[in-house]
């Protein structure tokens, strides 16, 4: 498992692929390794930032994940696992009702239900999962997720909003003007621009930065549970659902790319996912998913070694034991955060309606237009529906009435028989583009 065949590095062709049984030399792919803690680090940090976790946990357990997530594969399939925003809602629903002790239990109970879906995927294969979620339903439920988060992100962005244009106009601006890498990390460039100015007009709070030492523990947190509160705990269970889109998602964008079929790991991934978020949630990490900034940095590299995440993932896990690092991304104003959570709570959104575009979903379909339609409604209005001391918000109903919908809609229509002018949707399996919803 930790032997890779190398690659002669002066005679590689700029068109060949290096394969993830094969390597570079230890020096490039060393570089390649820190390229993608690079690719996936603007979006990691952003999570804990907004949900209150500490940033070093996080980064620790995103480098310990991605080790596991290694060893679980067979290290045959690469991947880094980084911060998951499909958490973001009901994590800040579950900080509010009980706490982030209660969230962490809600982030090891979709880790575990995740694990568990893996296990069935091994045992019996996908097809069950095409049938529950088709296009049209995968992509509602990851866009429904970016489009609720949409008053989180005005929020940040009325605290400052001349700092938050700023940062919105450099990932706009980087996005456009720039291919490549710099590209891809156009969210990073935007923090790293917005924070210089922040810090430039004196509005940081540098206090924490210089009271961390370079060197430690991050700080460590265990889920706790009030057995009163554990039916809210049904807050998170919508959030599998774009878990398994990603992951699957992820196994076959790297098959594709790698003229590979990685289906028989698809089962493999949903497990090592689901083991490391669980880990995570157990000592206070933010949950984790496969990363789409780094299927693009594979994509542009050509190089799928998995020798480069060991050094990606033990880089992170240094990082993660510096608390100055950790105080340093923990010090990112509001108004930064403003421009990227608008900027980034849209690009979930539309990986929702790529799915749909990708996949040729029809929309003059009923079925389609009312499964999709009313589940948006359902979560960007943020309907709220109080059972007893339970209290149900927009993703939870905006998923539940998605699939709903779309399933009794499909059971009617069958048991009315083909029209005339009816024509099927019933697509291959969904998968949201590699990792992207995270």
């Amino acid at each position: 498992m930790f032997t890779w065949s190398r690659r002669d590095d002066t005679r590689l062709h700029a068109s060949e692929l290096v394969l993830p049984e094969e390597r570079l030399s230890w020096a490039r792919t060393i570089g390649l390794g820190m390229q993608h803690v690079v690719a996936m680090f603007g979006a990691t940090f952003l999570v804990p930032i907004i949900t209150g976790f500490p940033p070093s946990t996080t980064l620790l357990f995103s480098g310990i994940g991605t080790i596991l997530f290694l060893l679980v594969t067979g290290n045959r399939l690469p991947s880094y696992l980084g911060s998951s925003f499909a958490f973001l809602a009901p994590i800040g629903a579950a900080t509010t009702i009980g706490g982030q002790g209660f969230a962490l239990a809600g982030i090891v109970l979709v880790g575990a239900l995740l694990a568990i879906v893996g296990l069935i995927v091994h045992l019996a294969g996908t097809r069950w999962i095409a049938a529950l979620m088709p296009p049209v339903v995968s992509g509602t439920i990851v866009a429904l997720i970016g489009f609720n988060l949409a008053p989180a992100a005005r929020d940040n962005f009325l605290k400052d909003p001349l700092l938050s244009v700023i940062t919105l106009g450099a990932i706009i601006l980087t996005a456009v003007l720039f291919r490549g890498l710099v590209g891809r990390l156009a969210i990073l460039v935007g923090v790293v621009v917005g924070y210089a100015v922040a810090g430039v007009t004196n509005n940081v709070d540098w206090t924490g930065v210089e009271e961390a030492a370079w060197i430690g523990l991050p700080q460590f947190q265990t889920p706790t549970l009030d057995p009163a509160l554990i039916p809210s705990l049904l807050l998170f269970v919508p959030v599998v659902l774009p878990l398994i889109a990603e992951n699957l998602g992820h196994v076959k964008g790297v098959g594709q790319l790698i003229d590979r079929d990685l289906d028989p790991l698809a089962g493999r991934a949903l497990m090592a996912d689901g083991g490391a978020t669980v880990l995570a949630g157990l000592f206070g990490g933010s949950a984790t998913t496969t990363y789409g900034e780094n299927i693009g940095v594979m994509s542009a590299t050509r190089v799928f070694s998995t020798a480069a995440y060991w050094v990606a993932a033990i880089t992170a896990i240094v990082l993660g034991l510096s608390p100055k690092v950790g105080a340093i991304i923990f010090a990112v104003p509001a108004g930064v955060l403003g421009g990227v959570t608008t900027a980034l709570y849209g690009l979930i959104g539309i990986i929702g309606v790529r799915i749909w575009i990708e996949n040729r979903v029809d929309f003059s379909i009923p079925r389609n237009q009312f499964a999709a339609g009313v589940g948006l409604i359902v979560a960007i209005a943020n309907y709220t529906l109080t059972a007893v001391q339970l209290v149900f918000e927009g993703i939870v109903l905006g998923t539940v009435a998605t699939l709903v919908i779309y399933h009794l809609m499909d059971a009617l229509e069958r048991l009315r028989g083909p029209r005339a002018d009816a024509r099927d949707d019933h697509a291959p399996p969904a998968t949201a583009p590699a990792g992207e919803s995270r």
